[in-house]
């Protein structure tokens, strides 16, 4: 089955300030719960570009440590980017980031997240048991950050 997670918030920020912050992956542990011990394992530039691999630690469930290997696939300057699980997991997880400008200062900033399990049918089993009520937890934990760290 294949999944889908979508969120989307408004920030006060110019669209230069919002890509500054977000496309530097190095600010990802800033917006991730720190029960997941999120963990970035690779040497990293100040910017996401296609083809960039960025290798981390995370405990996503159970507080078991679970390497994941994501490649940044597509990249828009000041308008979105992609990054892919390659290894991971998921099944499969293509994860979009947008941002729209909006009226005066305000952005828009959208998450798409569409995912496969693995495990078949029992991965679909647990997924609104674990899986979706994890990811909900996560990512308005990086609602709330975004939040302080735009005010």
């Amino acid at each position: 089955m294949i999944h889908v997670l979508k969120t989307s918030q408004i920030i006060r920020a110019g669209i230069g300030h919002a890509w500054d912050f977000f496309s530097d992956p190095r600010n990802l542990a800033k917006i991730t719960p720190p029960e997941l011990d999120f963990t970035i394992l690779t040497v990293l530039p100040e910017r996401v570009h296609p083809g960039m691999m960025i290798e981390y630690r995370v405990r996503p469930l159970l507080g078991i440590p679970v390497r994941w290997l994501t490649e940044i696939t597509h990249v828009e300057e000041g308008k979105f980017f992609v990054d892919e699980q390659r290894i991971g997991p998921y099944r499969i997880w293509h994860h979009e980031h947008q941002f729209t400008q909006l009226d005066g200062d305000k952005i828009e900033v959208t998450d798409r997240v569409t995912y496969v399990l693995p495990f078949g049918l029992l991965g679909d089993l647990v997924h609104p048991l674990l899986v979706k009520p994890q990811l909900a937890k996560i990512f308005a934990f990086r609602e709330k950050a975004v939040g302080e760290f735009f005010r």
